[in-house]
């Protein structure tokens, strides 16, 4: 079976069985039971009447809006077709952005005030997958529960749809590209004006997907050279989409070639974002958010040792005794609150080293965007994520978004002046080894898990963690493992100071499954 529901929304090949394969059938299906669960929440499905000018949201119509976005499938068009029609049979209005990233698609919920939104995009799966992300009314990924609930409501086919008085309609709005663009140059630490400065080359491998439609435009914004790989928004994927170095070979020996100052890869629909240096190595897709969080957080450290010296200089009572302050270096003490960050149980260590250099205090999320995001506004993150290779940033949205993350990359590089593999020599040099294993029908993947538990519970040195799978971490190196959301696989995440230590690691709890299966 290759359908997978999950509370994050569908995901399978295209064609095939109803009930086995994401297809029509079971497309209108899902698409009907969300728009039932969202028709359900809205206090007042027809409030917010606005003017139908440019930047402003449409008059509503039917029992609410819904966004609908995609990246450059080869399927994307049919499934657009049967979702947009399925919500107008529902009673919406439906706003279809097109072809576009699922940050933008995120965005564009708030920006059209909307009440949720689709996003037809299969991530980094191959081509003949496709899937429903489901988003609320804050452009962010359904919670566990409201998942849960749009699963309930399918499986009972518990829905009914408008009569023909009260059917939505399909709005067109090709505008949201420029506008992500506009936003990511309006953020507060994009240094435009650094990076136009500095005349960056870049090579960018787009996955002849969304890609290369919007990131032509970021870089033209930022006067940035560049050159495109796959940028042909055709579904074709020229190589396995997901943006990991044995996939990348391609724009790796373009980069050794010379004559660009970094290369970037994203996936189809732009959410994961991984470098490449300009030697044409790795920078390590473990380390996008690191280095994006690094620049957040010495910026922010920045500002905070400016505003007490300003204090100084104006009162010799200062806002915050001197003394709770290190003014000999960098990494001076501040509330934690200013400083937090979050990243997944399957992700380096490095951004908790990074973060406790600037005072900050560093928390672990179970794996999945919004327990990431939730966790983020538990504790009060300045910037969180994904060891993926990808970027929250809460003062553009809840939401991975690559653009965001070049942007803040660039500025760093043109403000510290140094190339991007010297950049890389300034964090913690940790080794992280990705492995799965492919589950049968007959893997009690529970009886695994309390396995794996059960022998390293009294180990002295292990700390176990089970919020997600099961994660040991000892004093140098740890290991995770979890059944995958999205295929049917078990993944098997392994960090250490070398990479032979992390991969033997990693295959010693394999063996454990293996013996099991």
């Amino acid at each position: 079976m290759t359908l997978i529901k999950s509370i994050s929304g569908i995901r399978g090949t295209i064609g095939g069985p109803t009930g086995d394969t994401l297809n029509p059938l079971d497309i209108v299906k899902f698409t009907t039971a969300y728009a039932t669960f969202i028709s359900r929440s809205l206090p007042n499905p027809s409030k917010g009447e606005a003017s139908e000018s440019a930047g402003t949201p449409l008059p509503r119509r039917g029992r609410g809006r819904l966004v609908v976005g995609r990246d450059g499938r080869i399927s994307g068009p049919m499934v657009r077709d049967v979702v947009c029609g399925t919500l107008v049979g529902m009673g919406y209005e439906v706003i279809d952005i097109g072809l576009a990233t699922t940050p933008t698609t995120e965005l564009a919920v708030r920006w059209h005030e909307a009440d949720g939104g689709i996003i037809i995009t299969a991530s980094h799966n191959p081509t003949q997958w496709n899937a429903l992300k489901l988003l609320n009314s804050e452009g962010e990924f359904l919670t566990a529960d409201d998942g849960a609930e749009v699963l309930r409501i399918a499986e009972a086919e518990d829905f009914d749809y408008a009569p023909v008085e009260k059917l939505g309609r399909v709005v067109k709005d090709d505008t949201m590209n420029q506008r992500h663009v506009q936003s990511v140059l309006d953020l507060r630490l994009a240094d435009v004006e650094a990076i136009k400065a500095r005349k960056f080359r870049v090579c960018a491998d787009t996955i002849n997907s969304v890609g290369g439609i919007i990131l032509p435009q970021l870089f033209e914004a930022l006067g940035v050279d560049y050159e495109i790989l796959n940028g042909d928004c055709t579904g074709q994927f020229a190589h396995n989409p997901e943006p990991l170095e044995k996939n990348l070979q391609g724009i790796m020996d373009k980069m050794k070639n010379g004559g660009f100052d970094l290369g970037i890869v994203v996936d189809p629909d732009v959410d994961r974002l991984a470098f490449i240096c300009e030697d044409g190595r790795m920078f390590g897709e473990e380390y996008t958010l690191v280095s994006v969080a690094d620049y957040v957080l010495s910026q922010m450290s920045h500002e905070k040792l400016e505003m007490i010296n300003d204090n100084e200089k104006s009162s010799n009572e200062a806002a915050q005794p001197i003394s709770s302050f290190n003014h000999s270096n960098s990494s001076f003490l501040i509330p934690h609150s200013s400083f937090n960050t979050v990243s997944n149980l399957s992700s380096t260590r490095a951004l908790r080293d990074v973060t406790e250099k600037y005072g900050g205090r560093y928390t672990a999320a179970a794996v999945g965007e919004v327990n990431v995001t939730t966790k983020m506004k538990e504790v009060g993150a300045v910037i969180g994520g994904e060891g993926n290779g990808g970027v929250i940033y809460p003062e553009s949205h809840y939401g991975r978004d690559a653009l965001v993350g070049i942007a803040l990359f660039l500025s760093s590089l043109a403000q510290k002046g140094c190339t991007v593999s010297e950049l890389r020599k300034t964090f913690p040099d940790y080794q992280i080894a990705k492995n799965r294993i492919d589950l049968t029908p007959e893997t009690d993947v529970d009886a695994i898990l309390v396995k794996v538990k059960d022998m390293f519970a009294k180990d002295p040195e292990a700390v176990v963690n089970d919020i997600d799978g099961v994660k040991i971490d000892f004093p140098t190196k740890w290991v995770h493992l979890r059944k995958s959301n999205t295929e049917p696989i078990i993944r098997v995440y392994s960090e250490a100071q070398t990479m032979d230590e992390a991969d033997e690691l990693g295959k010693r709890l394999m063996q454990v499954v293996y013996d099991m299966q």
